[in-house]
């Protein structure tokens, strides 16, 4: 697609008979379970979604000055395009490491780009006693698209 000059370009393409899903003998017929295959269990979001705040409630008890630890649980590459002020970096892979110097008496909450990594590290929070944390429902995209449109998005 040219969108300069809105016109469109169809390009033939020889079928694969060794196609998985469209060959002679096609083996993929349904669609996977997006959500367990990104890592968490139909019970583990259920858990995690009681353990969310959302934008507008995190942004609400930050103008109100309350104290809470912003804990971004993506990669280094993701925490430079974006982040929230005041955030903590400890990618999902080294919170096992980073729990130690956590306060199990102050109020967490934990954000990666969707949910899906913050919910994980939520429920392993929660497994080990921490009770005063939460999940930001929807990542930093969603507070991008609510709370800071000008923030950058990827």
């Amino acid at each position: 697609f040219d969108a300069l000059h809105m016109s469109f370009r169809e390009l033939k393409v020889k079928k694969d008979r060794s196609c998985p899903v469209c060959g002679e003998n096609p083996r993929v017929r349904e669609l996977i379970d997006y959500e367990a295959f990104c890592g968490l269990t139909q019970e583990q979001q259920a858990q995690a979604s009681t353990f969310q705040i959302t934008p507008e409630e995190l942004k609400e008890k930050l103008e109100r000055g309350e104290r809470i630890i912003l804990l971004d649980v993506r990669e280094p590459v993701e925490y430079e395009i974006c982040r929230l002020e005041g955030a903590t970096l400890v990618p999902l892979s080294k919170l096992p490491e980073y729990v130690n110097r956590l306060s199990q008496t102050e109020d967490i909450v934990v954000y990666c780009h969707t949910g899906m990594r913050s919910a994980m590290a939520v429920k392993l929070l929660r497994d080990l006693g921490f009770t005063r944390v939460k999940n930001l429902a929807g990542g930093i995209d969603a507070w991008a698209v609510r709370i800071d449109p000008k923030m950058p998005r990827y």
